[in-house]
């Protein structure tokens, strides 16, 4: 499914048409919100913890 050379996880998925997913930036760490409405908009926003600072997932080898 993901090739080793690709940058960022998918961690989580959530709905088909409204989509709700958090990717991880493989470099640095950091988790990304991305939102799809009806697969016609969408937006995507790193994910901050309660003190607004990013998420970040340690990674291996990063």
């Amino acid at each position: 499914m993901a090739d080793n050379n690709e940058r960022f996880i998918l961690t989580y998925k959530q709905g088909v048409a409204t989509r709700t997913e958090i990717l991880v930036d493989k470099l640095t760490g950091v988790n990304y919100l991305f939102r799809v409405e009806n697969g016609y908009a969408g937006g995507l926003t790193p994910l901050l913890d309660k003190d607004g600072k990013p998420v970040i997932t340690p990674m291996p080898n990063a």
